[in-house]
């Protein structure tokens, strides 16, 4: 297969998975807009009743998965179109970071549960990919020189990896800010009934971060050695290594925060998504208007 083919198949696998992560983002939007409101036992409240509505929500999981699975494809062909990994820019590594988020997602659908997280898993990975194919798109092209090494699969992917679960339990932190304003002011929500406790909320985006982060760290330590074998320096504060060791001490002074200074749910919440936001500022702000040698955006 020529280089040409190879990408061609990757645009048209990739244009193929934003299509079935549409009729999820849709399918799931239905699930919620459709339940019927139904009388709670023993109190003058409603909640939604999602039984006419399962199937839709099944077929939103199918087409979800669906959309990764056409999105691994189409990764994997636009590393066979570089004769490389596919993380030598911005578009490479949002398209794989995007297949990254939706992982942990299927993770957590499938140990926990949490199908009502697929209505913003699915949006988000929409808007990251749509940003991908049409501000972000370079043609398959050979690496810089200093991206020519091993470290690039070890410090790269351990990065996306962190970063999509990282984000995971962000939007988690999010839903958990969201429902406690409703329950301090009015109770829960008629359209919240089904989803996890507070408590429950608050735990598994700690554990999320827990898990990911000697990832993160790890990911941090490869990169400075990969440093030192490209620029002949560790460390050297470039903006991308500034924003990754600040992200670093963001998320360790989450966990720090919970497991000595014992805080919980608010705070804790919006901790988590301080730690998050300067991981996006870094893939964001830094990658497309941020100077250094770590400029390979292709912008």
């Amino acid at each position: 297969m020529s280089d040409n083919s190879a990408a061609l198949l990757s645009n048209n696998f990739i244009y193929s998975a934003m299509l079935f992560y549409t009729l999820a983002f849709l399918s799931h939007a239905v699930e919620v807009a459709w339940s019927v409101k139904t009388p709670a036992l023993g109190v003058k409240k409603t909640k939604l009743d999602f039984s006419r509505t399962q199937r839709v929500g099944r077929l939103a999981s199918a087409f979800l998965i669906l959309g990764f699975l056409l999105l691994l494809v189409g990764v994997i062909f636009r590393g066979m179109s570089a004769n490389r990994v596919p993380w030598g820019n911005m578009y490479e590594f949002s398209i794989t970071g995007a297949l990254a988020f939706t992982a942990a997602y299927l993770f957590a659908l499938q140990k926990y549960k949490f199908r009502w997280l697929g209505l913003p898993v699915s949006l988000a990975v929409l808007l990251t990919l749509g940003t991908a194919v049409t501000l972000l798109y370079r043609p398959s092209a050979p690496l810089v020189p200093a991206l020519k090494s091993p470290w690039l699969v070890i410090h790269v992917s351990t990065a996306i990896i962190s970063g999509g679960v990282f984000l995971l339990a962000n939007c988690i932190a999010a839903a958990y800010l969201i429902l406690d304003r409703y329950e301090q002011k009015s109770g829960r929500p008629a359209w919240a009934i089904n989803l996890p406790t507070l408590e429950t909320l608050d735990n598994l985006s700690y554990r999320l971060v827990a898990l990911v982060f000697p990832l993160w760290s790890f990911s941090v330590i490869a990169g400075a050695i990969w440093a030192e074998a490209a620029w002949g320096r560790y460390w050297g504060w470039d903006p991308k290594e500034t924003w990754a060791f600040i992200t670093w001490v963001a998320y360790a002074a989450y966990l720090h925060a919970r497991v000595t200074v014992g805080w919980r749910g608010k705070k804790a919440a919006w901790l988590c998504l301080l730690a998050g936001s300067t991981f996006l500022f870094n893939y964001i702000y830094i990658n497309v208007w941020g100077t250094g040698r770590h400029t390979y955006s292709g912008l």
